[in-house]
């Protein structure tokens, strides 16, 4: 991975946090902005905010994503890459990667909800514990990404299903990007048939008092052609864990982003953790599937 001087970045980063934590909100005003209309081709945002629900597994590590210093110095590799556009992160990422001045010209989505712990027996009671629409604007972001997981088996996804609706709405007040990203689950997992996405689709993008500010954050599957005939809103493609099989998870990305309405790649793990650990390179190859 490229130096970027992360240990000295790193040390000074916890004494700023401990001494001068105004300097976030600071950091956050100073922030030169960029918009997600603004890219001529096709966007690649980076996604770091798994472990706020403790899911910290990629591949065959289970605690691939548990150390904060390297987590910190992927992204930092990640997002010097030419064509990388931004960032999707709970706020303790954002806040780390504001002080360390490496969101300039890029795209921030908050993460809201991920109060639906991993393995937790209230999974899919999916609380709004991150950022909140009030909170996305007023540190400059750009949007906000929620999770809409819907089991219907599951009393919390009552719950979940009302907080998201209420989260687009008050986005869309604010001129804000809603990021829905719906998946019809169950306990053992996601449905990723394209029937299973097809009919989270349909949930997803009904949800709040206006779709004019809302985005999908889909997986690929099987069929992509039928599922993207699912939706007219502009849609980002999800990453996932390719666990020890990228070649695989590349060449289906770059079928899927052929695709009308697909506006691009949102990557986390696929990227930061790859199987040889060279994250320049595996941004770079997805960079190069992106079309203008």
């Amino acid at each position: 991975m490229a130096d970027h001087g992360s240990v000295a970045g790193i040390a000074d980063l916890r004494e700023v946090r401990a001494r001068y934590p105004e300097r976030i909100a600071q950091a956050a005003r100073e922030r030169r902005r960029r918009t997600l209309s603004d890219s001529p081709r096709q966007l690649m945002i980076i996604a770091a905010d798994h472990p706020a629900r403790g899911a910290l597994g990629v591949g065959s590590r289970p605690l691939a994503m548990g150390s904060r210093v390297e987590l910190l110095e992927r992204l930092l590799t990640a997002l010097s890459r030419p064509g990388v556009d931004g960032l999707l992160a709970t706020p303790d990422v954002v806040e780390d990667l504001l002080l360390l001045g490496a969101l300039h010209d890029k795209i921030v989505i908050g993460s809201m909800n991920r109060g639906g712990i991993q393995g937790a027996v209230f999974e899919f009671d999916d609380r709004f514990t991150a950022y909140d629409p009030a909170a996305i604007a007023r540190m400059g972001l750009d949007g906000g990404k929620m999770l809409c997981r819907i089991a219907v088996e599951e009393h919390g996804t009552a719950a979940t299903l009302e907080s998201c609706a209420r989260a687009v709405s008050e986005l869309a007040e604010r001129g804000l990007v809603a990021m829905v990203e719906p998946f019809w689950s169950h306990r053992s997992g996601h449905d990723l048939s394209p029937e299973g996405v097809i009919r989270a689709v349909n949930v997803g993008q009904a949800l709040g008092t206006t779709s004019a500010r809302t985005w999908l954050k889909i997986p690929v599957v099987p069929d992509m052609e039928r599922v993207m005939n699912a939706t007219t809103l502009p849609t980002l493609l999800l990453g996932g864990d390719p666990g020890d099989a990228p070649d695989v998870a590349y060449a289906n990305w770059r079928k899927a982003l052929e695709l009308p309405g697909v506006r691009g790649l949102v990557v986390g793990r696929a990227l930061l953790y790859p199987p040889d650990d060279d994250v320049a390179a595996a941004v770079d190859t997805a960079v190069s599937m992106l079309a203008r």
